[in-house]
């Protein structure tokens, strides 16, 4: 299975080729590569009009989550504005809210909106469902102080990559089953959604090449299901388990063609049309695991980013839009 793999983009495979070798994933290798799984925010601030506050709230079990808010700087800030609440990426065991955020400072830049992004507690130290509820924990915690926010609570977009996409997904799910918050988007970058990691995509990518491999993947899930029964995973931990699919926002997803995640990705977004939902789904040719967050400068990263503000920019101001086509 493995012989057959949909080639990767000649401009990203060759940056691809200029990394190190990706070590396996263990436990001691976690240790070493956690201190560098997130960089410095300061330089991603530099050059915007941004304002940012920490706060730090309890969680369900009395444990402190941090949350860092970057707003809009500089002239009448909006009372209504868009939010965006970010869930990072990194496997479930790696990162911190600082990962990947250069994203979703793009719609700060774009469309005024505050963004907010969640600590949530990782494995192996914390299994289960443990992350995910730190992330919904969050959530109604924005939504709850949306006025002295200045969100308007009916565009808040809940959004991640990879793991965080997965959250992100799982995040969904809950507030449609708990009845709270009411969102108005989820976007779900690469998510990784199923724990049976049993897909044709990933065995093709199963021993390499790319920045997520198989065997990546399952030491992620060992990590993050810990002693949890395998026929007791809840669907808010491994979305892909959830039988009902509907009620959820509009959605948008994508992924790459040469990645681990290119099928349980795809199937999520089929089952949200066949329960009668909103989905938009774009599967970049040749974009391995990450393609768009590592090199953004990239064609085809250029490419995946733009469409997908695109989209956001038609669900938070749909009037706007449709008048910009006319015009």
């Amino acid at each position: 299975m493995t012989e057959h793999r949909p080639p990767f983009d000649p401009e990203l495979g060759r940056l691809l080729a200029g990394l190190p070798p990706v070590p396996e994933l263990t436990t001691e290798v976690l240790a070493q590569i956690r201190p560098y799984s997130s960089g410095p925010v300061e330089p991603l601030l530099a050059g915007r009009a941004v304002d940012r506050r920490e706060v730090s709230i309890t969680g369900t079990d009395d444990t402190p989550i941090a949350l860092s808010i970057f707003s809009p700087s500089g002239g009448a800030r909006p009372t209504a504005a868009p939010c965006v609440y970010w869930m990072h990426g990194g496997g479930m065991v790696m990162g911190d809210r600082f990962a990947q955020l250069d994203i979703p400072l793009e719609w700060l830049d774009e469309f005024g909106a505050v963004v907010i992004s969640v600590e949530y507690r990782l494995a192996p130290e914390h299994t289960g469902t443990t992350p995910v509820e730190d992330c919904y924990r969050g959530l109604l915690w924005v939504a709850e102080h949306a006025g002295e926010l200045g969100i308007d609570p009916a565009r808040i977009v809940v959004a991640g990559t990879s793991a965080g996409g997965g959250l992100t997904a799982g995040v969904a799910l809950l507030a449609r089953d708990r009845g709270t918050p009411a969102l108005a988007a989820q976007v779900l970058i690469c998510p990784m959604l199923d724990h049976r990691n049993n897909t044709v995509s990933s065995h093709q990518y199963a021993g390499g090449p790319g920045v997520w491999t198989r065997e990546m993947n399952a030491f992620g899930w060992r990590s993050l299901l810990g002693d949890l029964d395998p026929g007791a995973v809840p669907v808010h931990v491994s979305p892909a388990l959830a039988d009902d699919l509907s009620g959820l926002p509009p959605t948008y997803l994508d992924t790459g063609s040469a990645e681990v995640f290119r099928d349980e990705d795809v199937a999520y977004a089929t089952r949200i049309w066949a329960a009668g939902g909103i989905a938009e789904l774009h599967v970049w040719a040749g974009g391995f695991h990450g393609f768009d967050a590592l090199y953004p400068h990239a064609r085809l990263s250029a490419a995946a980013r733009r469409t997908r503000t695109e989209w956001l920019s038609r669900v938070l101001d749909p009037a706007d839009a449709a008048q910009g086509a006319v015009r």
